[in-house]
């Protein structure tokens, strides 16, 4: 499995500094997204999510969502592809 950090620097090095730091004894880190405007987003991630692919893309998709509502996009623009061929999957 390729490094969880590599992923989540992958998943958004291209618009933010990624900065990760160790926050508990049980292995949590923050992840931290800034720009030279200051914090764009910091969440808290589980060791267990670090492990599994499938949380961690969960993850990915769910700081992308929030940083989208926080930039005043729209939800139907959120969820329609994207030039990837990809929108967000968002669970109900």
């Amino acid at each position: 499995m390729e490094s969880p950090f590599q992923v989540l620097t992958d998943a958004f090095g291209q618009q933010y500094r990624v900065n990760f730091s160790l926050e508990r004894l049980d292995g949590s880190i923050a992840l931290t997204l800034s720009t030279d405007k200051g914090v764009a987003a910091r969440r808290m991630i589980r060791n267990s999510q670090l492990q599994d692919p499938e949380q961690l893309q969960r993850l990915i998709q769910s700081v992308r969502f929030g940083l989208a509502i926080e930039h005043g996009h729209l939800a139907p623009q959120l969820l329609a592809p994207t030039g990837s061929g990809h929108g967000l999957l968002i669970a109900s």
